[in-house]
């Protein structure tokens, strides 16, 4: 069976605010048959670890506009946005740029 790997996931700019205040969450995700890709994440982000209000962190199976999403410190929209495969040892950042005012 394939071993589950271990990825770290951070939230900053506020978003962390959403996970009882916890910026930085090493995670090991269930092994699965498929690779995990960020539209699986996301969804189990929200399952998971999401703390309160989620309509401020996903939109749809996505991340609400104005949060930006790093993969290893590059934008995701680079990478596939919801299709990148996530590779063992991924740092995935989530970051708010919404601020209230």
């Amino acid at each position: 069976s394939k071993i589950s790997v271990l990825h770290c996931f951070h939230f900053r700019g506020g978003a962390e605010l959403l996970f009882d205040g916890v910026k930085k969450h090493q995670v090991t995700l269930p092994c699965q048959p498929e690779p995990w890709d960020i539209r699986n994440l996301l969804k189990w982000i929200k399952q998971n670890l999401l703390k309160e209000r989620p309509e401020l962190f996903m939109q749809g199976e996505s991340v609400r506009p104005g949060i930006l999403v790093l993969i290893n410190d590059a934008d995701w929209e680079l990478m596939g946005e919801l299709d990148y495969k996530l590779q063992d040892q991924d740092n995935v950042l989530f970051i708010s740029t919404l601020h209230g005012g």
